[in-house]
């Protein structure tokens, strides 16, 4: 008999507590809990109300034992940028209708934490792995493909068939971001961009900001400064570029996170935004609506993004192998911080 904290006095409910109470087979609650094909919408029902009413809970040790756990690994990168919260929530989002659960691992933002955490996901038996901002090497994506399914967010690589991708173009993203400043009539336009020799994001953004810059004629006040994503040293590079001989009269950020510093700082040296620099960040964030900041960004879907991440991942657990691209369009929103 079932208690009212959901376990009997052996211990946890049992499949067959749950079979008895629905009045089906144990095969049947298995179909069920192994989500297999053919259960009618009734019995799932069914099933579905006699585990909640007696709070049965698969263990996932035992369920990784017939081969799945019904868990997923997800890797950030940072978990103080507000976009990975985008992200999150349309993962959770996709999985709502699912048995599927997330588990988080942050990374620290280097190669070495990212491979031990994604390597501590698989010692627990995660069905598959979500990276989202990815700093591993092609090679070790590949390695780490061959023994889950994986799927990347915020990393370019079309030519790969072992692992999805979803992704903003990028490259685009940064074009539109000059050609608006450009448009506004910025000409001294400097770009902050993180500190990696690994991301392809940043390499696709960079790109597209060049792209705009000569488009414009102004090839020759290209100016790409990189600095570690940490506030502090963002503070101090923000300045120093702020206080220079010949500052720019605008700054394209690579992320919302660092264009909020960098706004920060200028209002902390007297500039008025956007009258005597203009700034733009990259993601749309809720913080960009903000009327002290009221940031001008590229929306890149966030939420979207981490939907379709979750449904390729689990359409590859599910054993589909041709792989799939998902790029989503930016979208540039133009606010108070670069319309001088």
């Amino acid at each position: 008999m079932a208690q009212k904290n959901g376990e009997t006095r052996s211990g946890r409910v049992t499949i067959r507590e749950v079979a008895e109470d629905a009045g089906v087979s144990v095969a049947a609650v298995s179909k069920v809990l192994r989500d297999a094909y053919g259960v009618s919408e009734t019995l799932r029902a069914k099933v579905r109300a006699s585990m909640d009413k007696l709070g049965y809970r698969p263990l996932a040790a035992a369920r990784g034992m017939r081969g799945q756990t019904y868990t997923i690994g997800l890797v950030l990168p940072d978990i103080r940028n507000p976009f990975f919260a985008d992200v999150m929530t349309g993962v959770n989002n996709a999985l709502e209708r699912t048995q599927y659960r997330a588990m988080i691992g942050i990374s620290q933002g280097n190669p070495a934490g990212e491979m031990a955490m994604v390597e501590s996901l698989i010692d627990r038996q995660m069905d598959g792995i979500i990276l989202i901002g990815a700093t591993e090497d092609r090679s070790n994506l590949g390695a780490i493909a061959q023994r889950k399914p994986l799927v990347t967010v915020g990393h370019h690589e079309p030519e790969v068939t072992s692992f999805d991708t979803v992704n903003n173009n990028d490259q685009q993203g940064g074009l539109l971001v000059v050609r608006q400043m450009v448009a506004a009539g910025y000409r001294r336009i400097a770009m902050i961009s993180l500190l990696s020799t690994t991301s392809t994001i940043l390499a696709e953004r960079e790109l597209g900001y060049r792209r705009g810059m000569v488009e414009a004629g102004l090839g020759g006040a290209i100016n790409i400064i990189h600095a570690p994503q940490t506030l502090r040293d963002v503070q101090i590079m923000a300045r120093r570029l702020l206080q220079s001989a010949n500052p720019p009269d605008a700054i394209f950020c690579w992320t919302d996170f660092i264009a909020l510093e960098v706004i920060s700082v200028a209002t902390e040296l007297g500039l008025r935004i956007p009258e005597d620099v203009g700034i733009a960040g990259y993601d749309n964030t809720m913080y960009c609506d903000f009327a002290q900041n009221s940031l001008s960004s590229i929306d890149q879907s966030g939420e979207l993004l981490g939907l379709q991440a979750t449904r390729l991942l689990i359409e590859r657990i599910k054993g589909r192998s041709e792989v799939e691209h998902f790029v989503v369009p930016p979208r540039l929103v133009t606010r108070r911080s670069t319309s001088r």
